[in-house]
């Protein structure tokens, strides 16, 4: 719990700061996001199918991609009498986006004048980055307990991988700025976090349902920080 925690105040950290940044006009941030979005600007204008590439990608591991696997899991763990997991992941993947929404109007940040496919008006923080990233912890959270370590070590690194290539797609395609996707991750944790807080979601087990409760009481207390 102390390590999730203090992610969570990272993640408040760089998020204020980049809005802050913003909103300032802060030079050197300016200087980063431009510097980062031009040469993938001028790569993408004169290769139609790079764009084409990352577009797919984003749209596939995107949030509508999750909230799809996320329905499938929500109804497996319903089914397995797991409801705290089921509600758990109810509030991280499906209603993410009324926190982005909300984030985006609060901010209003213009998208990129270079941005090479159709989007949003508002920028900050990306919504891909802070729906994804809430989701994978999600999911990672809910299916703690179904993989063997090697098997759980290679889901979290596909996890961190899907992350950071989301993020990176919404800059190679000039829809946000790198700061816009920083932020997006860090209230995508603290999102995450809060509902785990609030929910406390029994992961998964192999061999079927969650205990009960009082099945649960008789086995010794199993670790829940999400860290």
């Amino acid at each position: 719990m102390r390590i999730g925690i203090a992610f969570a105040a990272i993640a408040v950290a760089v998020y204020a700061l980049m809005w802050v940044g913003y909103r300032a006009h802060w030079n050197w941030l300016d200087d980063l996001d431009s510097a980062a979005l031009k040469p993938l600007h001028d790569y993408g204008v004169h290769h139609p199918g790079w764009v084409r590439f990352w577009n797919i990608l984003a749209t596939v591991l995107g949030p509508n991609g999750f909230r799809v696997l996320g329905a499938v899991v929500i109804v497996i763990a319903a089914v397995r009498r797991n409801l705290r997991a089921a509600l758990f992941l109810v509030l991280t993947m499906w209603l993410s986006g009324f926190v982005t929404d909300a984030a985006k109007g609060i901010a209003n940040r213009p998208r990129p004048p270079g941005a090479l496919v159709a989007s949003g008006l508002s920028s900050f923080p990306s919504g891909h980055a802070l729906d994804v990233m809430a989701a994978v912890l999600a999911l990672l959270t809910v299916s703690a307990g179904l993989f063997r370590h090697s098997v759980r070590v290679l889901t979290i690194v596909a996890g961190a991988l899907i992350v950071l290539v989301v993020g990176l797609s919404r800059v190679v395609l000039n829809v946000h700025y790198p700061s816009d996707v920083l932020a997006g991750w860090a209230l995508g944790y603290l999102w995450f976090f809060l509902c785990f807080l609030v929910i406390r979601p029994q992961p998964a087990a192999r061999g079927g349902a969650v205990p009960t409760r009082a099945e649960a009481e008789d086995r010794p207390e199993a670790p829940t920080s999400p860290g």
